[in-house]
């Protein structure tokens, strides 16, 4: 869904494609071709590299694309009115509302995390995205007030919401009338998936996908070796590359605090919301990423775990047996952590 300009930044950033360590091409040997497309959507960037592709199909290819990315905005979008989501939010209803297949699975798989997640990734806290101003609406003025944050909480909470599958047909279901889903935290994640299958169904088997921070790879690059992405460091000073990965097969996504901000009252606000305190999250965990089976888990995940901090992140991460890499804020520099999941993916890291 079309996040603002600064969280798009951030999340292009934060994971980038990279042809470092590659290896040579020998002097006989003719590379194949690497087609490289690119374009806008949900407010923030899509690219796709595709390894072996006539380059005659591009132009058709980039048309299906965005067709497809279109689609999937229109699904999840809090910034379009008319989307089946906001149909949904502006709903005072609390008789199951009927929704896509693809809807109920995203919503069920927010639900799963936030729940192993103690609630700590809630796609229910839209009034509260809202109200500190990273949602569709503009920026406070001044700081919400305490009556304002418990007005907002009294409106989300994971426990609100329901999905129904009955008869071959998907629901969902509030039970307060004003409850407001935000699913901006897995959107790019979800549409970084699609862009992987639109791939297989035009039987390209080599490729990486990204939309904003959501990143999805198969098969080798144009030079033989597996695709390598980039985590950068979390700095907006400088562009520098804090470690670097194998992700074949896999979707990984970052979420940080360091970019995606803004003052106000004399304080930095971060754009990612703890729901328990309803306010940005102050701890200095500054960068989550996460590798999962597929790019919608792995942009739900670091959400979750970006909002509990470092110490609790790491519980959750070795409780959920999951490949997580935390960047850490101490005085003047950083420190890392992974989990031994995220080990065996690792090609290089700079501490």
């Amino acid at each position: 869904m079309e996040i603002n300009v600064a969280r798009a930044v951030v999340l292009a950033a934060a994971l980038f494609f990279t042809g470092c360590e590659e290896a040579p091409t020998p002097a006989d040997a003719t590379p194949p071709v690497v087609m490289v497309l690119q374009g806008k959507t949900m407010g923030t960037v899509w690219r796709v590299s595709a390894v072996g592709v006539d380059p005659r199909r591009g132009a058709a290819l980039k048309e299906r694309i965005q067709a497809q990315l279109d689609a999937d905005d229109r699904l999840l979008s809090t910034y379009k009115n008319d989307s089946a989501l906001m149909r949904f939010n502006h709903s005072g209803s609390l008789s199951p509302w009927p929704v896509s297949e693809a809807m109920a699975d995203i919503v069920t798989t927010a639900l799963r995390i936030g729940a192993r997640t103690d609630g700590a990734m809630d796609i229910t806290v839209g009034p509260l995205v809202n109200l500190w101003g990273f949602g569709p609406q503009q920026q406070p003025v001044n700081t919400p007030t305490p009556a304002q944050i418990e007005a907002a909480k009294a409106r989300s909470g994971l426990q609100h919401l329901t999905v129904i599958n009955q008869a071959r047909r998907q629901y969902l279901q509030k039970d307060i009338p004003d409850l407001y889903v935000d699913l901006s935290t897995v959107g790019e994640g979800y549409a970084a998936d699609r862009l992987a299958r639109l791939m297989e169904q035009e039987g390209i088997v080599r490729y990486l996908v990204s939309v904003g921070g959501a990143l999805s790879g198969r098969g080798m690059n144009g030079e033989e070796r597996p695709w390598r992405v980039a985590i950068q460091k979390p700095t907006d000073r400088e562009n520098a590359v804090q470690a670097i990965v194998d992700i074949n097969g896999h979707g990984i996504s970052t979420s940080g605090s360091y970019r995606n901000y803004y003052e106000l009252d004399g304080r930095r606000l971060s754009h990612i919301i703890d729901p328990q305190t309803g306010r940005p999250i102050e701890h200095n965990l500054v960068s989550v990423t996460v590798i999962a089976p597929t790019a919608l888990e792995a942009d739900g995940w670091d959400t979750g775990l970006m909002v509990l901090g470092a110490e609790k992140a790491k519980e959750v991460a070795r409780r959920e047996g999951l490949a997580v890499y935390l960047i850490v804020k101490e005085g003047e520099g950083f420190k890392t952590w992974m989990s031994p999941q995220f080990h065996s993916f690792l090609i290089s890291n700079k501490n």
